[in-house]
């Protein structure tokens, strides 16, 4: 895979990810029960805090650590979104969507740094920032344009 290549399955999968919320009004993207009591909103800041992890772990991979964890340092990675959900949870709509913005400019920036050889094959680093990102972004995809068909279907009476 050259940097090209993946540069554009993560903006695809980020334009989906955006579209899938897009022309919503601010009152259902506030709107819980996307997935469990998570709004739109949430789920924008779940997907984007995941890119911060990113950001925050890939540079250790690239020097040849390893990102804690977290099992050990969150009892597993329900108890890390957990933690996230209530530090991201008083953040504005504005904020939220800035906070998505700001972070995925900051991962392109990132990505242009890294050299060709933890882009080009399937290395700890890509492996990372797959599931970080253009492997992430589809489950969240799914969810919302799931919840927007049930939740159209209820408000047209089916």
């Amino acid at each position: 895979m050259t940097r090209d290549q993946l540069l554009d399955r993560i903006e695809l999968g980020w334009s989906a990810f955006q579209s899938s919320y897009a022309g919503l009004p601010e009152e259902r993207l506030l709107q819980p029960g996307v997935a469990g009591d998570w709004s739109v909103k949430d789920t924008i800041a779940h997907v984007s805090w995941w890119e911060d992890e990113s950001l925050t772990h890939l540079p250790h991979i690239l020097a040849g650590g390893r990102p804690p964890r977290y099992s050990v340092t969150y009892g597993g990675i329900d108890g890390f979104n957990a933690l996230m959900t209530e530090r991201k949870r008083e953040l504005s709509l504005a904020e939220a969507l800035a906070y998505a913005e700001e972070t995925h400019e900051r991962l392109l920036a990132f990505l242009q740094t890294v050299p060709d050889d933890q882009i080009a094959t399937e290395t700890r680093f890509r492996r990372r920032l797959r599931l970080d990102t253009y492997g992430h972004y589809p489950i969240h995809t799914e969810m919302i344009r799931r919840w927007r068909d049930e939740s159209s279907h209820a408000r047209d009476g089916c």
